[in-house]
């Protein structure tokens, strides 16, 4: 019904946004990537905006991107996972490390965002598989399923997964496992 406001930002209470599109105020709750990006109160301000509609409330979502939006349109899919609990995830984890976890199936790094349990991330991993992709304008940068296995090596050794990511990337092109996580610890050893 509505899908996107556009108007000056009058108040900023996290994760709750307040806007003035033409002289009517409408109150937004935004994931914190979102909140964290926002314009100084007075400037003008674009959401793409996701309307739900329950019997005690309608709320709004706000959002910068159109790949955050639609993660939240998948992750509100799931049983269980309703608005606030999908909006903790995208306030947590950005559309593309979720798209990687989903990818390597890393419950771990689910467990790590306030309110989401074990049982509910392997839920998610479970039905979110073969969702997060091109038509949420992500590409995983794990290729194959040798790549996931030296990731999952990295992180479980105690590399941050942007650090494990980046290893990854210097490897060569069919590497094995073992070959693998020996020139990756080489190149986090530099």
């Amino acid at each position: 019904m509505i899908g996107k406001l556009s108007g000056i930002l009058l108040e900023k209470n996290p994760p709750q946004v307040l806007i003035d599109c033409h002289g009517v105020g409408y109150e937004v709750d935004v994931p914190m990537s979102t909140f964290y990006n926002l314009p100084a109160l007075g400037e003008k301000l674009s959401l793409l905006t996701h309307f739900v509609v329950r019997e005690d409330a309608q709320i709004l979502y706000g959002f910068f991107t159109a790949q955050e939006r639609a993660a939240f349109r998948q992750l509100i899919k799931i049983s269980g996972v309703g608005p606030r609990t999908a909006l903790g995830v995208l306030s947590g984890m950005s559309v593309a490390d979720i798209a990687q976890a989903v990818t390597v199936q890393d419950a771990g790094r689910l467990v790590k965002i306030p309110g989401i349990g074990k049982k509910t991330a392997e839920r998610l991993l479970l039905e979110l598989r073969g969702k997060f992709g091109p038509d949420l304008g992500v590409t995983s940068n794990v290729a194959s399923d040798t790549q996931a296995d030296i990731l999952q090596a990295l992180v479980a050794l105690g590399y941050s997964d942007k650090e494990a990511a980046l290893a990854l990337k210097a490897l060569p092109v069919g590497v094995a496992v073992g070959d693998g996580i020996k020139l990756a610890l080489k190149a986090l050893a530099r």
